[in-house]
């Protein structure tokens, strides 16, 4: 380790802590957030006011209050890139899925993406093959992927709609190349600049959607829950503005892999939440999956990431 005055290092040291638990437990809860979002607001059009109020709120605050310059041409189109594939297509896929899937369940199948970053950073940016607990790891995780959905497995076992989890996992595959496509990109040096205009790609293109899918004609602003109206401004303040910026900013200063260990925990929150809160059940299987899932996170951390 290089030497560090201390005046630096305890600032970075508690920065790093606070984004970390912001990326655990807050998207922890965001699964439950959408899942009561999602009741009595059409999917698409949630998640385009979602990350267009934020996007907007973001953005305003660092041009206007901060004093931070215009982004250029070439930092838009990679924002508008990261913010098409991690929230569009990602947090898009997500939101469309937990119609049919229970949140915790969701939270769960979130817990591969480890194994597509580690895949990528392989294949796509070069960075060397897998090692040996590294692929024994993504064993894991496909064995864990395996005892979640299979059928017939244990008894009492629930049902899970296929083509909820076959969106799940494009979300996981469409995140992991945002998250490793945003570590080489030319950005605002802002983290807050940068979150702001992925939000805004991204909000832009799920409310196209939104509409292109008449999800218009579906809204009915009398009929909308008090629990949907305060799930959205959850998502909004602190989902969106508080831990995707926490989350932006940890893909600048640290590993993918150990930014990635979010995915271990998530999953423990938002399947606790869902039983408690929402009824969702809990099953032998899931249990069982869920322990061989973050365990394979786990391992693809440690040795991945060099330990």
């Amino acid at each position: 380790m290089t030497p560090h005055s201390s005046a630096t290092a305890k600032p970075n040291t508690v920065l790093l802590l606070f984004a970390f638990l912001a990326i655990y437990v807050i998207w922890g809860s965001t699964y439950l957030a959408i899942r009561y979002a999602i009741e009595t607001l059409p999917p698409f059009l949630m998640g385009g006011a979602r990350f267009l109020t934020a996007g907007f709120i973001l953005y305003g605050y660092v041009r206007i209050f901060k004093g931070v310059p215009n982004p250029s041409g070439a930092q838009w189109k990679n924002a508008a890139i990261i913010g098409a594939l991690l929230l569009f297509v990602g947090n898009g896929a997500v939101v469309w899925a937990e119609q049919y899937v229970a949140s915790g369940i969701t939270a769960l199948i979130i817990t591969t993406e480890p194994i597509w970053v580690v895949v990528l950073s392989w294949l796509w940016l070069k960075k060397g093959r897998p090692n040996g607990g590294t692929v024994f790891g993504i064993a894991l995780g496909m064995v864990g992927m395996a005892v979640l959905v299979g059928r017939g497995l244990f008894v009492g076992a629930v049902d899970i709609n296929p083509f909820g989890v076959a969106a799940i996992v494009v979300a996981t595959m469409a995140w992991a190349v945002g998250s490793l496509y945003g570590v080489g990109a030319d950005l605002p040096t802002s983290p807050l600049l940068s979150t702001s205009m992925q939000m805004l790609a991204g909000g832009v293109l799920q409310a196209l959607v939104g509409t292109a899918l008449g999800e218009w004609s579906r809204l009915d602003l009398t009929h909308v829950s008090m629990s949907s109206a305060f799930a959205l401004m959850y998502l909004i303040f602190f989902g969106s503005i508080v831990a995707f910026t926490a989350y932006s900013w940890l893909v600048k200063n640290a590993p993918p892999s150990r930014v990635a260990t979010y995915a271990y925990v998530n999953p423990v929150i938002a399947v606790f939440l869902g039983w408690a809160m929402a009824g969702e059940t809990v099953t032998v299987q899931t249990l069982v999956a869920a322990a061989i899932l973050v365990g394979a996170v786990a391992v693809i951390t440690r040795y991945a990431s060099g330990h």
